[in-house]
């Protein structure tokens, strides 16, 4: 089934390619999504517009997280990885191409951020669905913890820092660095050994693919709870990011600082993530997995009380720091309790399915950050969003430990089939 070292303990060599290639790729991530809104404000201050690019960037999570996931259990998903950061590096090769040639219309950032988009959705569920058929089932906290350590590193930690720093030197930089970690990303995915596809028992409509892994996932509340919790949540966030910026840079904001202090403050939510990611089992020892799960909750919305109510940049990093260690709490857990109790040949559907509600709602937040900043001002969408954040504590009535111990004592029917185990 798996490489004879995962069934060691060992994690296997192919799994540390799957690290260096998503290392790589969540680095252009988070130099791009950092270098978008910062080359944007140099063409307009409208919160509108700036808010706009987010919700362009995240929109096909709602319109294409679905055909996103019947592909990933369909084809070979680590080809599928494949073409989505080459479309990514082809697609930031041609935005330089326009910055060199004079073309810096804000429109031309929202048609790359929409398509960059697309092929987000299309790796993010291949790489979160081929991970069981890299490792054994019971080491997959331990791969998740030490996967999203080095995701989280890049693309919020390192990511944001340099795209501050490339925007700074040109725009062709900024765009250019992106383009270039997804083409190393798709060497190091090329390393790993043997095939990624799941045995397919009967041929099927990609409708009816899609259909199946939906039906698995509203079936079971468990997973439905966490979906729309973490959807509710992501709509806060997309909206506080969607308007950060405007609070942050400029002498006309509230912080007041240049655009390279931007990437750091949010690289400090990174850097919370990556300790957090290493006391994230003696956190779940110590709490249990429920309550890891609501504190989880009540650090992620204290960022939003800091920045209803002070400009202090300190505060603001300490309270990001904060709410990144136990946003990777509550990642570890939730992944690798999805991973365990879905049947591998649904995995992507039901991983795009929860997608869809967990991060279809990114736009929508995006949306709503920018018409209150416009309405009411940036210190009001801190507040709003800050009270829904606290209100999730409501749904771990149902997201209890006795239920995610029984959920994974169901048979799973996983059906281990890929070659490259």
């Amino acid at each position: 089934m798996w490489d004879s070292p995962s069934m060691t303990g060992s994690l296997g060599p192919n799994f540390w390619r799957l690290v260096a290639s998503s290392g790589l790729s969540n680095l252009g991530d988070g130099t791009f999504k950092v270098a978008l809104p910062l080359v944007a404000v140099g063409l307009t201050r409208s919160p509108g517009l700036i808010a706009g690019l987010t919700v362009a960037a995240t929109l096909p999570w709602l319109l294409f997280a679905l055909p996103a996931g019947a592909f990933a259990d369909r084809l070979d998903r680590r080809r599928v990885m494949v073409g989505a950061d080459v479309a990514r590096a082809g697609l930031l090769a041609a935005l330089v191409a326009g910055a060199l040639l004079g073309v810096d219309s804000i429109w031309l950032l929202y048609a790359v951020a929409l398509c960059v988009g697309v092929a987000e959705t299309l790796y993010d569920t291949a790489a979160q669905s081929i991970l069981p058929q890299v490792v054994a089932p019971d080491l997959l906290p331990r791969a998740n913890a030490r996967l999203y350590a080095v995701e989280l590193t890049a693309n919020e930690f390192i990511g944001p820092a340099l795209a501050g720093l490339m925007v700074t030197a040109a725009t062709t930089v900024a765009f250019g660095t992106p383009a270039g970690l997804w083409a190393c990303a798709v060497a190091a995915l090329l390393l790993m050994r043997g095939s990624y596809r799941v045995r397919r028992d009967r041929r099927t409509t990609v409708r009816a693919d899609i259909a199946e892994g939906l039906r698995f996932l509203w079936r079971n509340r468990l997973l439905r709870t966490l979906a729309v919790m973490v959807g509710v949540s992501n709509f806060t966030q997309s909206a506080m990011m969607a308007v950060l910026v405007l609070y942050v840079v400029g002498p006309e904001s509230g912080m007041k600082l240049p655009a390279p202090a931007f990437g750091i403050l949010l690289a400090t939510f990174a850097a919370g993530s990556l300790a957090g990611s290493f006391v994230a089992e003696r956190v779940q020892r110590a709490l249990g997995r429920a309550g890891s799960l609501s504190l989880s909750i009540v650090t992620r919305a204290l960022p939003f009380g800091v920045l209803a109510l002070t400009a202090n940049p300190y505060l603001a990093g300490a309270s990001f720091f904060l709410g990144g260690a136990t946003n990777i709490v509550w990642n570890i857990i939730t992944v690798s309790l999805r991973q365990r109790i879905t049947p591998d040949h649904l995995l992507g559907r039901v991983n795009s399915g929860y997608r869809l509600v967990a991060w279809g709602s990114l736009p929508l937040g995006a949306a709503a950050g920018g018409l209150l900043a416009d309405l009411f001002g940036l210190r009001t969408v801190f507040a709003v969003m800050g009270i829904l954040t606290l209100a999730l504590l409501a749904g771990m009535t149902i997201v209890t430990d006795d239920r995610m111990t029984a959920a994974e004592q169901q048979p799973s029917e996983r059906d281990g089939v890929a070659d490259g185990r």
